[in-house]
């Protein structure tokens, strides 16, 4: 029989977004492949050290001991590379070291491998590489750009997720709106169709599976009254009351949920995020996330006109 991924939460995830490559980056870029190759080679039993998305990973994975089997895990992470399969093996011994329950890998010398996310049933793609997300975002398949910044981990079980909503779990309309004509057209044009749902963004089928692992979560302490919730999921966004009415409305008709929402009206996302102190946070816009990378793991998902006309520009 073979191992299907239809009915789990799949993640792909870049070796650069899963450790912190400088050194090794540096390498390549002073000396090129060949000295990269070496220099691979001479350090393959030197753990390379976490990176930004790692505490995430690391926590998403230690969910699969809600899995009735372990046989049958909620949770796959996938090792998408552009290392080819010689220099990747480091990148599989520091998985190793980590002691990361990730088996499974795909290795491609000098090209993108995001075009195989669909093929994972993947949730989910995480990479340091700038072009090789915004090329997935153009084809449709969802994508993020760990940023620089704050990787910090903590001593803690749980994993806190948070996302914004405009871009990321919905798709872009409003923003584009607001964009245009400004905070009161915006919040006019989202009172006018406040019970329309809006269609999903690029990361909705993402919080979709981490709703059915908090299923299995609720269904874990209804027997064991003794359980932690571990995973708590929450939306950070600049819409404030009116057009607060429409993301709720949107989240209950997609049959999504989140635990908490911040509707913040223009406040700096950072403030919240260095209180809330997410393991990681989706946003569309690198204007939010420079301030917010410094507090929290920060992923850029550029999707929208917004970065269309970034890129273009």
């Amino acid at each position: 029989m073979p191992y299907e991924l239809e009915d789990r939460l799949v993640i792909g995830v870049a070796s650069s977004a899963l450790f912190d490559l400088k050194e090794s980056d540096a390498v390549f870029r002073a000396s090129g492949e060949d000295e990269y190759r070496r220099y691979q080679e001479e350090h393959l039993d030197d753990a390379l050290p976490t990176g930004i998305a790692f505490p995430f990973i690391k926590r998403l994975l230690s969910l699969n001991d809600l899995a009735d089997d372990p046989a049958d895990p909620l949770v796959e992470v996938i090792v998408l590379s552009r290392n080819d399969p010689e220099t990747g093996l480091r990148v599989m011994r520091s998985i190793a070291h980590h002691a990361l329950p990730i088996t499974r890998a795909v290795f491609m010398q000098g090209r993108s491998p995001h075009k195989f996310i669909p093929a994972f049933s993947m949730s989910l793609f995480l990479s340091a590489n700038a072009e090789d997300v915004r090329d997935a975002i153009e084809r449709g398949l969802p994508a993020g750009q760990v940023l620089t910044g704050a990787a910090d981990d903590d001593a803690s079980a749980d994993l806190r997720i948070a996302f914004d909503f405009d871009g990321v779990l919905a798709d872009d309309p409003s923003e584009a709106i607001m964009q245009s004509g400004g905070l009161d057209e915006f919040h006019a044009h989202e009172s006018t169709h406040s019970t329309e749902a809006h269609e999903g963004g690029p990361l909705r089928e993402l919080l979709r599976n981490i709703n059915r692992i908090q299923d299995k979560e609720e269904e874990r302490r209804r027997v064991d009254s003794s359980y932690e919730i571990r995973v708590h999921v929450a939306i950070v966004t600049a819409r404030n009351a009116p057009s607060h009415e429409r993301a709720v409305k949107s989240l209950k008709e997609w049959g999504v949920r989140v635990n908490d929402a911040f509707f913040l009206g223009g406040i700096d996302k950072g403030r919240i995020l260095q209180v809330l102190q997410p393991h990681i946070f989706f946003d569309d816009q690198r204007s939010h996330l420079d301030r917010t990378a410094s507090v929290a793991p920060s992923v850029h998902v550029p999707f929208g006109a917004i970065n269309r006309a970034a890129t273009s520009g």
